[in-house]
């Protein structure tokens, strides 16, 4: 008697879309499948050592590098696996969600690399997470195209060779994707995104020279870069293609990550190009670890923690040393500046400031950067290009000069500034702003003139949470109390209406972003990840 067929994926609760069937192939989904079936029981088991590090973390007030690990970081004999010709110049990065548009204008912005997001920079209703993958496909094929309905605009694609690279980032490992299920239980989002994407676009970017190429986000340990990599070796066999054409640069955007970065590198040798320092999430790490600290950990204002505080410098130089030390890229943080077309002060101020953040990113050895926006890739080139030259990277900057200690990448209390009640207006008028426009399927938002995502309101509530928490004592008198988020988060929300007319209001889901947003910051037992409840209220 033949053995029973595995179940196949289920499409569940979810409007048929245009054009879905060319995604959601039978193939295609035996592959997610396939996946899901080999590698969530891990997924599973990594979510819970997560837990259990966070309960560790709570006890003990401190991190340390890994014992059990120390001889990978001695071992002086490994390196990554050389960069193919697509990754080798990284030197600006323009980041940002795969809807029609920004697929377009990304690939047109003279940056070497475009980071399409199907993670912080997308809300993942079933219409992103589909029709995204539909248009990267679409312009590896030459098909895309858009006109704006609103302006007239046209956009198309400029030739391939003046066309960025794309790296892909799936989502977290924490998230489920809803609407596909096996037997009942969702499948990681990680897994729809990656599979999709890979399972369709290989051989197709193989055969334009380049390759699958992926960040991965929210890595917390190198047992969970380790379980990258077994999908990577089971995804290249499977699809036939040769071992170590993936390649990916892991996000080192939580606190735990920061103490293992050789051995990430390690466990992804094969597949790894290099690293990069996220800022928001990696503040938002830090106050979610270390949130029951006492006073010692308590962050000032988000704005006030700038890359010069001393331990973001021991965190940044890290990076940079344990990337060349190993022939991977670093890769520096996010320009989020989007500039004004009404206020040119405005840009003169903020243009000075992202020049001065690249070109210390530039003399300190990285090998590139982020920006949010087409017209700061400009001014990122510059400072790159005056350090690199017609070097492709600066990997033979060794930065040998650099010691950090365990207990300097969490030196919090080395920063003078301190928590302010204009912090605590800010951290509310931004988490409102940013959950409504993401209840409404927007992942990038526009807020106060720069590019916010999920990492910007998983620090603003993470900050109420901790101010709130520690009673922290605002330099006006007042004290950090439920009560008086409460009462910011009501003016803030009255503001909001007299400036956009109760019509708007009422269409948008302001009331419920502002009751969320208190939810998260309020609750005493402390979400994990904002998106976890905001996934339940996403329709």
């Amino acid at each position: 008697m033949s053995a029973p067929a595995p179940s196949t994926l289920a499409i569940v609760d979810a409007e048929p879309l245009p054009r879905q069937e060319e995604v959601l192939t039978d193939a295609a989904l035996a592959f997610v499948a396939e996946l899901h079936r080999q590698f969530t029981p891990r997924r599973n088991e990594l979510l819970a050592r997560r837990t259990e590090r966070r309960a560790e973390i709570a006890r003990t007030s401190t991190l340390d590098f890994l014992p059990e690990t120390a001889a990978v970081r001695a071992d002086e004999s490994w390196k990554v696996a050389p960069a193919p010709a697509a990754l080798s110049d990284r030197r600006v990065e323009i980041t940002g969600p795969t809807d029609r548009k920004m697929t377009i204008n990304a690939l047109n912005s003279g940056a070497r690399i475009w980071l399409a997001d199907f993670e912080d920079a997308s809300a993942p209703t079933w219409e992103n997470v589909i029709l995204g993958q539909l248009n990267l496909t679409d312009a590896y094929e030459r098909r895309i195209d858009f006109t704006d309905p609103k302006s007239g605009k046209s956009y198309a694609l400029k030739p391939a060779d003046e066309l960025a690279t794309v790296v892909t980032r799936p989502r977290g490992w924490h998230l489920d994707e809803r609407h596909l299920q096996l037997d009942g239980t969702p499948v990681p989002g990680a897994l729809v995104d990656f599979g999709l994407y890979f399972f369709h676009n290989a051989q197709r970017l193989i055969d334009l020279g380049k390759g699958p190429y992926f960040y991965l986000p929210k890595t917390e340990s190198h047992l969970e870069a380790r379980l990258w990599n077994d999908i990577f070796v089971f995804a290249q066999n499977y699809v036939g293609i040769p071992q170590g054409t993936v390649r990916a640069t892991v996000l080192i955007e939580t606190i735990t990550a920061a103490y293992e970065m050789e051995e990430i590198l390690y466990e992804l040798r094969d597949h790894a190009s290099g690293l990069n320092a996220g800022r928001w999430d990696y503040l938002f790490s830090i106050v979610k670890n270390f949130r029951d600290g006492g006073a010692k950990f308590v962050l000032p204002d988000r704005n006030a923690v700038t890359m010069t505080a001393p331990f973001m410098r021991a965190y940044t130089e890290l990076l940079v040393r344990t990337c060349h030390k190993r022939g991977a890229h670093a890769i520096g943080g996010m320009a989020a500046f989007i500039p004004s077309r009404r206020d040119a002060e405005v840009n003169k101020v903020a243009f000075e400031k992202v020049k001065a953040d690249k070109d210390r990113e530039a003399n300190d050895g990285f090998d590139g950067s982020w920006v949010a926006h087409p017209d700061l890739v400009p001014i990122a080139l510059a400072s790159f290009d005056a350090v690199l030259g017609e070097k492709p990277n600066q990997k033979d900057r060794l930065r040998e000069d650099v010691s950090v200690a365990a207990g300097d990448l969490i030196a919090i209390d080395t920063l003078d500034a301190k928590p302010t009640y204009e912090g605590l207006r800010n951290a509310v008028a931004v988490g409102i702003r940013y959950i409504e426009a993401w209840l409404r399927g927007l992942g990038a938002v526009a807020i106060f003139n720069l590019m916010e995502d999920a990492a910007t309101a998983e620090i603003s509530r993470s900050q109420i949470w901790q101010w709130i928490n520690a009673d922290v004592v605002f330099e006006n008198g007042e004290h950090a109390t439920a009560e008086l988020a409460r009462k910011v988060a009501a003016e803030e929300l009255a503001a909001i209406r007299a400036e956009i007319g109760d019509e708007a209001f009422t269409a948008g889901k302001w009331q419920q972003a502002h009751d969320l947003l208190l939810q998260v910051s309020l609750d005493q037992d402390y979400a994990d990840f904002l998106t976890l409840p905001a996934y339940e209220q996403l329709r």
